[in-house]
């Protein structure tokens, strides 16, 4: 039975809900609109209890005077044009002008760019191309986060064998504790719905189209070539069960050896294909930053030679002189940015000073860690054998369901590998975004603790989950598998609506998602640091 129709009812929900959120943020980011709205009232109070902070961030000057629709526009959405979001416009307006704009990869520009130049090009007399461009990425970044949201739904129908808790893991994604990145000049919403889809396809053995996806991935952002590790653990998994069903015929060591050529070049093939923009990238930089001198200062505009100056920011062969990145056995200039310019390595975010970071990093690092424990208790000897031993229930087609099913392992592995790199090697307060965008297991494990603990959220029937006690039945509403309408089919809304029943487990998980959406949403936008 396909978990999955056209017409899921729960698919359309998510959508619904996701699509909502997202103008929501829209909304409470807004410095302008209608007075009168109480959401614009609220903004005007964080605008004057938490004016724009002083960052000593990227901030390139602006070159042209803007017009009255580019004040508005700024008015508007200029908050999510603040920290990261600088260079990705700034890159998709000039291209890769400095050495650290390379860490920034530029399929998210592009997509920007193009936007901006095509779908955008009748408000070129209305608006400069720097309003457009940002315009473009609000409008790419709300479909991309619907979108992502709905991946995420149908990877979860097809991993977890559970729609329940699939529904439940979609709608917490659309009100994620990253939720500002989502909606700001960033690349994580077109990440995560490139990654989630990916993923989707890959599980639905659509090899081919899920390589492609995983390509796209891995241009949009630098932690899209660990997801190779999903197709070649998938390609592992399937010859080992096939050498467990075949062992002990002599018969059939021909065709394997054959198989066992076809798993090797397809795997390599994929692998290369999902490695190849990122290799592409670092050729382009090295090319433009270590080739000889092209006479391009003479075309940069004066102010930005004199914010390079000012700031240190090295131009392309500036000077004449090559980076020392350059000469090095394996020119990457994205590993030397993140070092030079970001101090990014092992433990060298482990001081006193970044404590505060550490503490906001301190809910994603504990969930993530209690979905990894969770999952190996509850499967020691699938996680000890990594999930290429045949197990009894595969054989008889009743696999278990859920956040614990066997599925889940490989998803396990890569969000406590990311979350494992991210708290030892990067600075620890991304890890929010990082996780939220490139890993389900975050909404997964968060739902399933929902489903398990929260009697709102029970009813019967569900083959897979726990009937609530009848002294309860009268605080159910309808289950998510039902198709009525109303808002009582979001589980998030009912939980919402009923506060007085929840769990303090329940209160923690909805609090850190809640508090974190909006949290970011202030913060980010007044240019304050957050995660």
């Amino acid at each position: 039975m396909e978990l999955v129709s056209r017409r899921d009812p729960h698919l359309r929900e998510v959508v619904w809900f996701a699509a909502c959120c997202r103008a929501l943020t829209l909304l409470l980011q807004a410095r302008c609109l209608l007075d009168f709205s109480p959401l614009f009232f609220f903004q005007a109070l964080f605008n004057l209890l938490i004016p724009d902070h002083a960052a000593d961030a990227f901030h390139p000057p602006r070159l042209s005077e803007p017009g009255l629709w580019d004040l508005l526009l700024e008015r508007l959405l200029g908050g999510l044009s603040h920290w990261d979001a600088e260079h990705f416009l700034f890159i998709a307006e000039r291209g890769y002008l400095y050495e650290h704009n390379c860490a920034f990869f530029p399929l998210y520009p592009l997509s920007v760019r193009a936007v901006a130049e095509g779908a955008l090009w009748p408000l070129q007399r209305l608006l400069r191309l720097r309003s457009r461009l940002l315009l473009s990425a609000v409008l790419l970044n709300s479909l991309f986060s619907v979108l992502a949201a709905a991946a995420l739904y149908k990877l979860g129908c097809v991993v977890l064998q559970c729609r329940r808790v699939a529904f439940l893991a979609a709608v917490l994604f659309s009100v994620s504790p990253a939720n500002v990145f989502m909606a700001a000049a960033y690349s994580e919403s077109m990440f995560a719905f490139l990654a989630f889809s990916a993923m989707w396809q890959l599980e639905k053995g659509q090899s081919w189209l899920s390589g492609l996806l995983f390509s796209l991935a891995s241009g949009v952002r630098a932690n899209g070539l660990i997801n190779a590790g999903f197709f070649l653990y998938s390609r592992g998994k399937c010859f080992a069960l096939q050498l467990q069903v075949g062992s002990g015929s002599v018969r059939k060591l021909p065709p394997l050896w054959k198989q066992l050529l076809s798993v090797a070049s397809s795997a390599v093939l994929m692998c290369a294909g999902i490695f190849l923009p990122f290799a592409l990238f670092q050729y382009y930089a090295y090319v433009r930053f270590c080739g000889p001198g092209t006479g391009l200062e003479q075309a940069v505009p004066k102010p930005l030679l004199q914010l390079a100056l000012d700031k240190g920011y090295r131009l392309a062969a500036m000077d004449g002189v090559k980076p020392p990145w350059c000469s090095q056995r394996f020119p990457v200039v994205y590993s030397y940015i993140q070092d030079a310019y970001w101090n990014v390595g092992f433990l060298r975010y482990f001081e006193l000073r970044q404590i505060p970071n550490f503490l906001l990093a301190l809910p994603v690092t504990l969930l993530g860690s209690w979905a990894a424990w969770t999952y190996i208790i509850a499967n020691p000897r699938h996680c000890v054998t990594l999930g290429l031993e045949r197990r009894k229930s595969e054989e008889e087609g009743k696999p278990r369901a859920g956040f614990c099913c066997p599925a889940v392992f490989v998803y396990v592995v890569h969000a406590t590998v990311l979350l494992a790199f991210g708290f030892f090697c990067m600075h620890v307060q991304v890890l929010t975004r990082f996780l939220g965008s490139s890993s389900p297991v975050l909404y997964w494990f968060s739902a399933h603790l929902l489903q398990e603990y929260e009697p709102l959220l029970w009813s019967e029937g569900t083959g897979n989950q726990t009937a609530a006690p009848r002294s309860e039945k009268s605080l159910l509403g309808k289950s998510p598998g039902s198709c009525g309408k109303g808002t009582s089919e979001n589980p998030i809304v009912r939980l919402l609506l009923n506060p007085r029943f929840i769990t303090p487990l329940g209160k923690c998980v909805l609090g850190f998602f809640l508090s974190y959406w909006l949290l970011g949403l202030i913060l980010h936008c007044n240019f304050l640091p957050w995660t």
